[in-house]
């Protein structure tokens, strides 16, 4: 019996490498950084020195930024989820070497973030697997990304953010409101951050 062979893994510098030798052009569109992702999945083992792990809140550890993207690790325990949020208007692309989660994407019908008010429909959801990177869709970008309990495992998501940006826009569709955040590092470069 012939049995499909995992695809072959490859270290997270190799991706930082390819990233890095990507021209300017390929963060204005999506399908050359998803590509990436699909061809350099990355070898769990290399990321160890990013990973770090909190049971009330996913973390964000960054592994490399310049002026045209960053590339964060994040790390969930089974069960957690992000926020809905969008990215300022900026491309993102996620790739999941460990776990399977999911990707839950909203249409927004009505913002008005000085009244902190808005309105979002559930449009589509999205399967993130070391086989399937995603790129958020420009037109919707609105999102929330789960580690479903069901899965039973934790996972760790690769999020390519063109161009960095350091809040967002968060929303509750239950509740119809919405507002900015700051967003943080757990970890810069493998080394912890002091919160202050």
């Amino acid at each position: 019996m012939n049995e499909l062979a995992a695809p072959p893994r490859f270290s997270i510098d190799e991706l930082v490498g390819k990233l890095r030798a990507l021209p300017v052009s390929a963060f204005d569109q999506t399908e050359q950084v998803r590509s990436l992702l699909a061809e350099i999945p990355v070898a769990e083992p290399s990321l160890a020195r990013y990973l770090t792990w909190d049971r009330q809140h996913y973390t964000r550890n960054l592994i490399d930024k310049t002026d045209l993207y960053e590339l964060v690790a994040v790390c969930w325990e089974i069960g957690q989820s992000s926020s809905v949020h969008n990215h300022r208007d900026q491309n993102c692309w996620m790739a999941a070497p460990i776990g399977k989660l999911e990707v839950e994407n909203f249409h927004v019908e009505f913002q008005d973030l000085e009244a902190g008010n808005c309105r979002l429909l559930a449009s589509n959801t999205v399967e993130l697997t070391v086989t399937n990177p995603c790129a958020v869709d420009p037109r919707e970008p609105v999102h929330r990304v789960i580690n479903p309990r069901e899965a039973n495992q934790r996972a760790v998501t690769l999020h390519v953010y063109s161009r960095p940006f350091d809040t967002c826009v968060v929303y509750s569709p239950e509740q119809g409101t919405c507002g900015d955040i700051k967003l943080h590092y757990n970890t810069i470069f493998g080394k912890p951050v002091s919160r202050t």
